[in-house]
Protein backbone atom coordinates (compact mmCIF):
# COMPACT_ATOMS: atom_id res chain seq x y z
CA UNK A 1 0.00 0.00 0.00
CA UNK A 2 1.25 3.55 -0.87
CA UNK A 3 1.76 5.76 2.30
CA UNK A 4 -1.33 8.19 0.92
CA UNK A 5 -3.64 5.90 -1.17
CA UNK A 6 -6.52 7.63 -3.70
CA UNK A 7 -8.58 9.77 -1.17
CA UNK A 8 -11.90 8.59 -0.05
CA UNK A 9 -14.47 10.72 1.65
CA UNK A 10 -15.22 9.57 5.19
CA UNK A 11 -12.64 6.33 5.30
CA UNK A 12 -9.66 5.60 6.90
CA UNK A 13 -6.67 5.45 4.26
CA UNK A 14 -5.24 2.31 6.29
CA UNK A 15 -6.82 -1.46 5.57
CA UNK A 16 -9.45 -1.71 9.24
CA UNK A 17 -9.57 -5.76 8.25
CA UNK A 18 -6.43 -6.13 9.65
CA UNK A 19 -4.22 -5.47 13.34
CA UNK A 20 -1.57 -3.05 11.49
CA UNK A 21 -3.80 -1.19 9.61
CA UNK A 22 -6.22 -0.41 12.94
CA UNK A 23 -2.89 0.54 14.78
CA UNK A 24 -1.78 2.82 12.18
CA UNK A 25 -5.35 4.21 11.96
CA UNK A 26 -5.57 5.29 15.46
CA UNK A 27 -2.01 6.22 15.48
CA UNK A 28 -3.28 8.98 13.37
CA UNK A 29 -6.22 9.73 15.63
CA UNK A 30 -4.43 10.13 18.94
CA UNK A 31 -1.81 12.19 17.10
CA UNK A 32 -1.14 15.41 19.34
CA UNK A 33 0.19 17.71 17.06
CA UNK A 34 -3.55 18.16 15.79
CA UNK A 35 -3.91 19.64 18.86
CA UNK A 36 -1.94 22.83 17.59
CA UNK A 37 -4.11 23.17 14.43
CA UNK A 38 -4.74 26.91 14.05
CA UNK A 39 -8.39 28.16 13.45
CA UNK A 40 -7.40 29.23 9.52
CA UNK A 41 -5.53 25.58 9.20
CA UNK A 42 -9.03 24.41 10.06
CA UNK A 43 -11.65 26.47 8.10
CA UNK A 44 -8.54 25.48 4.98
CA UNK A 45 -9.11 22.00 5.85
CA UNK A 46 -13.26 21.87 5.81
CA UNK A 47 -13.35 24.09 2.67
CA UNK A 48 -11.01 21.70 0.60
CA UNK A 49 -12.95 18.78 1.70
CA UNK A 50 -16.22 20.34 0.95
CA UNK A 51 -14.25 21.45 -2.50
CA UNK A 52 -13.99 17.70 -3.12
CA UNK A 53 -17.44 16.41 -2.16
CA UNK A 54 -18.82 18.83 -4.83
CA UNK A 55 -16.61 18.02 -7.43
CA UNK A 56 -14.69 21.18 -7.93
CA UNK A 57 -11.39 20.62 -6.53
CA UNK A 58 -8.26 23.20 -8.50
CA UNK A 59 -5.76 21.61 -10.17
CA UNK A 60 -2.84 20.08 -8.01
CA UNK A 61 -4.89 19.32 -4.98
CA UNK A 62 -3.22 15.99 -4.07
CA UNK A 63 -4.32 12.61 -2.11
CA UNK A 64 -1.89 13.95 0.39
CA UNK A 65 -3.70 17.28 1.04
CA UNK A 66 -6.57 15.55 1.39
CA UNK A 67 -5.86 12.93 3.84
CA UNK A 68 -4.58 15.80 5.99
CA UNK A 69 -6.99 17.70 5.77
CA UNK A 70 -9.68 15.19 6.51
CA UNK A 71 -7.28 14.37 9.40
CA UNK A 72 -7.60 17.89 11.16
CA UNK A 73 -11.05 18.32 10.84
CA UNK A 74 -12.09 14.11 12.32
CA UNK A 75 -9.30 15.73 15.08
CA UNK A 76 -11.20 18.43 16.06
CA UNK A 77 -14.80 18.27 15.12
CA UNK A 78 -17.43 16.33 16.99
CA UNK A 79 -18.80 14.32 13.42
CA UNK A 80 -22.39 14.37 14.21
CA UNK A 81 -22.75 18.27 15.54
CA UNK A 82 -19.78 19.45 13.57
CA UNK A 83 -19.12 21.65 17.07
CA UNK A 84 -15.60 21.71 18.07
CA UNK A 85 -14.22 19.50 20.70
CA UNK A 86 -12.63 20.90 24.03
CA UNK A 87 -8.96 20.12 23.53
CA UNK A 88 -9.05 18.02 26.43
CA UNK A 89 -11.21 15.99 26.15
CA UNK A 90 -10.25 15.20 22.05
CA UNK A 91 -8.92 11.99 21.29
CA UNK A 92 -5.56 13.19 20.37
CA UNK A 93 -5.90 15.41 23.27
CA UNK A 94 -6.21 12.02 25.45
CA UNK A 95 -2.97 11.19 26.27
CA UNK A 96 -1.14 14.78 26.94
CA UNK A 97 -3.77 15.51 29.19
CA UNK A 98 -4.25 12.01 30.31
CA UNK A 99 -0.63 11.30 31.54
CA UNK A 100 -0.40 13.48 34.71
CA UNK A 101 -3.52 11.91 35.91
CA UNK A 102 -1.59 8.17 35.79
CA UNK A 103 1.74 9.63 37.20
CA UNK A 104 -0.57 11.00 39.93
CA UNK A 105 -2.45 7.28 40.15
CA UNK A 106 1.17 5.29 40.29
CA UNK A 107 2.93 8.26 42.96
CA UNK A 108 4.66 5.56 45.75
CA UNK A 109 3.25 6.05 49.39
CA UNK A 110 -0.39 6.81 48.61
CA UNK A 111 -2.53 8.35 51.35
CA UNK A 112 -6.39 7.32 51.54
CA UNK A 113 -6.88 11.20 50.57
CA UNK A 114 -4.88 11.04 47.34
CA UNK A 115 -6.20 7.76 46.51
CA UNK A 116 -9.70 8.82 46.25
CA UNK A 117 -8.58 12.01 44.76
CA UNK A 118 -6.57 10.85 41.80
CA UNK A 119 -9.10 7.80 41.04
CA UNK A 120 -12.23 10.16 41.05
CA UNK A 121 -9.82 12.45 38.84
CA UNK A 122 -9.24 9.82 36.34
CA UNK A 123 -12.66 8.75 35.77
CA UNK A 124 -13.55 11.99 35.65
CA UNK A 125 -10.97 12.79 32.39
CA UNK A 126 -12.44 9.20 30.94
CA UNK A 127 -16.06 10.15 31.53
CA UNK A 128 -15.62 13.91 29.79
CA UNK A 129 -13.73 12.01 27.06
CA UNK A 130 -16.55 9.33 26.73
CA UNK A 131 -19.29 12.50 26.45
CA UNK A 132 -17.60 14.45 24.41
CA UNK A 133 -16.81 11.65 21.66
CA UNK A 134 -20.18 10.17 22.04
CA UNK A 135 -22.53 9.00 19.14
CA UNK A 136 -24.68 12.31 19.17
CA UNK A 137 -26.93 10.81 16.04
CA UNK A 138 -29.79 9.97 18.56
CA UNK A 139 -30.62 12.02 21.29
CA UNK A 140 -29.22 10.20 24.60
CA UNK A 141 -30.52 11.59 27.82
CA UNK A 142 -27.20 12.82 30.21
CA UNK A 143 -28.41 10.91 33.03
CA UNK A 144 -27.38 7.83 31.32
CA UNK A 145 -24.21 9.33 31.04
CA UNK A 146 -24.28 10.61 34.65
CA UNK A 147 -25.00 7.04 36.03
CA UNK A 148 -21.61 5.60 34.24
CA UNK A 149 -19.87 8.32 35.45
CA UNK A 150 -21.19 7.52 39.21
CA UNK A 151 -20.64 4.04 39.16
CA UNK A 152 -16.79 4.34 37.61
CA UNK A 153 -16.16 6.64 40.37
CA UNK A 154 -17.71 4.28 42.91
CA UNK A 155 -16.14 1.06 41.76
CA UNK A 156 -12.71 2.68 41.34
CA UNK A 157 -12.68 4.46 44.71
CA UNK A 158 -14.18 1.21 46.85
CA UNK A 159 -11.72 -0.97 44.67
CA UNK A 160 -8.38 0.77 45.58
CA UNK A 161 -9.32 2.09 48.87
CA UNK A 162 -10.26 -1.18 49.98
CA UNK A 163 -6.87 -3.22 48.45
CA UNK A 164 -4.91 -0.16 50.47
CA UNK A 165 -6.54 -0.83 53.51
CA UNK A 166 -6.23 -4.93 53.58
CA UNK A 167 -2.26 -3.92 52.33
CA UNK A 168 -1.94 -2.03 55.23
CA UNK A 169 -3.49 -4.40 57.83
CA UNK A 170 -1.38 -7.39 56.11
CA UNK A 171 1.51 -8.47 58.20
CA UNK A 172 2.80 -10.51 55.38
CA UNK A 173 4.23 -8.40 53.47
CA UNK A 174 8.02 -6.12 54.29
CA UNK A 175 8.00 -2.74 54.19
CA UNK A 176 9.63 -2.93 50.45
CA UNK A 177 7.78 -5.13 48.78
CA UNK A 178 3.96 -3.62 50.30
CA UNK A 179 5.51 -0.46 48.69
CA UNK A 180 5.68 -2.59 45.71
CA UNK A 181 2.23 -4.25 45.71
CA UNK A 182 1.02 -0.75 46.34
CA UNK A 183 1.76 0.33 43.12
CA UNK A 184 -0.10 -2.12 41.19
CA UNK A 185 -3.07 -1.37 42.90
CA UNK A 186 -4.25 1.32 40.37
CA UNK A 187 -4.86 -1.30 37.92
CA UNK A 188 -7.76 -3.46 39.35
CA UNK A 189 -9.24 -0.19 40.20
CA UNK A 190 -9.66 1.23 36.70
CA UNK A 191 -10.03 -1.78 34.62
CA UNK A 192 -13.16 -2.85 37.07
CA UNK A 193 -14.15 0.36 36.87
CA UNK A 194 -13.85 0.74 32.95
CA UNK A 195 -15.92 -2.48 32.25
CA UNK A 196 -18.77 -0.78 34.73
CA UNK A 197 -18.77 2.20 32.90
CA UNK A 198 -19.35 0.46 29.57
CA UNK A 199 -22.04 -1.89 31.09
CA UNK A 200 -24.09 1.02 33.20
CA UNK A 201 -24.02 3.70 29.77
CA UNK A 202 -24.59 0.46 27.41
CA UNK A 203 -26.99 -1.58 29.33
CA UNK A 204 -29.86 -0.99 27.39
CA UNK A 205 -28.22 -2.25 24.23
CA UNK A 206 -28.68 -6.00 25.78
CA UNK A 207 -32.34 -5.56 26.14
CA UNK A 208 -33.59 -3.74 22.99
CA UNK A 209 -30.15 -4.94 20.73
CA UNK A 210 -28.28 -2.91 17.88
CA UNK A 211 -28.53 -2.63 14.50
CA UNK A 212 -26.75 -4.66 12.22
CA UNK A 213 -26.26 -4.26 8.49
CA UNK A 214 -25.50 -6.27 5.41
CA UNK A 215 -22.60 -5.55 2.65
CA UNK A 216 -23.87 -2.07 1.69
CA UNK A 217 -25.35 -0.75 4.70
CA UNK A 218 -28.90 -1.88 4.72
CA UNK A 219 -30.47 -2.44 8.23
CA UNK A 220 -31.35 -6.30 8.38
CA UNK A 221 -32.30 -6.21 11.60
CA UNK A 222 -31.94 -5.37 15.54
CA UNK A 223 -29.53 -8.34 17.09
CA UNK A 224 -29.13 -8.64 21.00
CA UNK A 225 -26.43 -11.15 20.15
CA UNK A 226 -24.97 -8.47 18.18
CA UNK A 227 -25.06 -6.42 21.32
CA UNK A 228 -23.32 -8.76 23.40
CA UNK A 229 -20.92 -9.52 21.60
CA UNK A 230 -20.06 -5.60 20.63
CA UNK A 231 -20.10 -5.26 24.40
CA UNK A 232 -17.92 -7.71 25.26
CA UNK A 233 -15.44 -6.39 22.89
CA UNK A 234 -15.66 -3.30 24.15
CA UNK A 235 -15.43 -4.31 28.07
CA UNK A 236 -12.03 -6.38 27.10
CA UNK A 237 -10.87 -3.22 25.61
CA UNK A 238 -11.45 -1.35 28.45
CA UNK A 239 -9.29 -3.92 30.33
CA UNK A 240 -6.75 -4.53 28.52
CA UNK A 241 -5.78 -0.73 28.04
CA UNK A 242 -4.93 0.31 31.14
CA UNK A 243 -2.54 -2.58 31.44
CA UNK A 244 0.36 -1.68 30.07
CA UNK A 245 -0.29 2.16 31.65
CA UNK A 246 -0.41 0.98 35.25
CA UNK A 247 1.49 -2.22 35.00
CA UNK A 248 4.55 -1.70 32.90
CA UNK A 249 5.38 1.83 34.10
CA UNK A 250 6.02 0.59 37.96
CA UNK A 251 7.90 -2.45 36.95
CA UNK A 252 10.57 -0.33 34.95
CA UNK A 253 10.70 2.39 38.19
CA UNK A 254 11.65 -0.26 40.54
CA UNK A 255 14.28 -1.06 38.10
CA UNK A 256 15.63 2.76 37.73
CA UNK A 257 15.28 3.54 40.80
CA UNK A 258 18.10 0.96 41.85
CA UNK A 259 20.42 2.69 39.15
CA UNK A 260 23.28 4.73 40.50
CA UNK A 261 22.25 8.13 38.99
CA UNK A 262 18.79 8.35 39.96
CA UNK A 263 19.85 7.49 43.90
CA UNK A 264 22.13 10.35 43.75
CA UNK A 265 19.81 12.91 42.00
CA UNK A 266 16.08 11.97 43.34
CA UNK A 267 14.88 15.17 41.90
CA UNK A 268 15.31 13.43 38.58
CA UNK A 269 12.53 10.50 39.99
CA UNK A 270 9.03 12.31 38.61
CA UNK A 271 10.23 13.36 35.64
CA UNK A 272 11.69 9.93 34.74
CA UNK A 273 8.56 8.48 36.26
CA UNK A 274 6.58 10.94 33.73
CA UNK A 275 8.49 10.26 30.69
CA UNK A 276 7.84 6.08 31.38
CA UNK A 277 4.01 6.49 31.85
CA UNK A 278 3.88 9.05 28.86
CA UNK A 279 5.64 6.18 26.57
CA UNK A 280 3.14 3.39 28.10
CA UNK A 281 -0.02 5.58 27.29
CA UNK A 282 1.43 6.41 23.93
CA UNK A 283 1.74 2.70 23.34
CA UNK A 284 -1.45 1.49 25.21
CA UNK A 285 -3.96 3.41 23.56
CA UNK A 286 -3.69 2.46 20.24
CA UNK A 287 -3.01 -0.71 21.05
CA UNK A 288 -5.87 -1.31 22.87
CA UNK A 289 -8.16 -0.03 20.54
CA UNK A 290 -6.78 -1.60 17.53
CA UNK A 291 -7.84 -5.16 19.17
CA UNK A 292 -11.35 -5.34 17.19
CA UNK A 293 -12.55 -3.77 14.29
CA UNK A 294 -14.67 -0.80 14.78
CA UNK A 295 -17.23 -2.77 12.38
CA UNK A 296 -17.38 -6.15 13.33
CA UNK A 297 -18.82 -8.78 11.20
CA UNK A 298 -20.43 -11.61 12.47
CA UNK A 299 -22.26 -15.22 10.75
CA UNK A 300 -25.59 -14.44 10.04
CA UNK A 301 -26.78 -18.33 11.80
CA UNK A 302 -25.42 -16.87 15.02
CA UNK A 303 -27.90 -14.25 15.34
CA UNK A 304 -31.59 -14.55 16.29
CA UNK A 305 -33.64 -16.62 13.68
CA UNK A 306 -35.61 -13.31 12.62
CA UNK A 307 -32.31 -11.91 11.32
CA UNK A 308 -31.39 -14.69 9.06
CA UNK A 309 -34.80 -14.74 7.40
CA UNK A 310 -34.75 -10.91 6.60
CA UNK A 311 -31.28 -11.34 4.35
CA UNK A 312 -30.17 -13.49 2.16
CA UNK A 313 -26.18 -12.72 3.10
CA UNK A 314 -24.13 -15.21 4.84
CA UNK A 315 -22.74 -12.12 7.16
CA UNK A 316 -23.77 -8.92 8.43
CA UNK A 317 -21.89 -6.27 10.19
CA UNK A 318 -22.38 -4.11 13.48
CA UNK A 319 -20.40 -0.97 14.95
CA UNK A 320 -18.61 -2.17 18.00
CA UNK A 321 -18.28 1.52 19.20
CA UNK A 322 -15.56 2.64 21.30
Amino acid sequence: MTEYPPFQYGKSRFDQSTFQGRFRHFLDVIDPRTLFTTQKRLQQSCELLERFREGRLAEGVTDKQLWEAQKIKQAILHPDTGDQVFMPFRMSGFVPFGTPVVVGLLLPNQTLLSTVFWQWLNQSHNACVNYCNRNASRPAPFSKFFLGYLGAVSSAVSIAVGLNVLLQRSSSFSPPRRLLVQRFIPFPAVASANVCNVVLMRHSELSEGISVVDQDGNVVGTSRVAARRALAETALTRVVLPMPILVLPPLIMTFLEKLPLLRRRSGLLLPVHSLVCLAAFGLALPLAISLFPQTSQVRVEQLEPEIAAATDCKTVMYNKGL
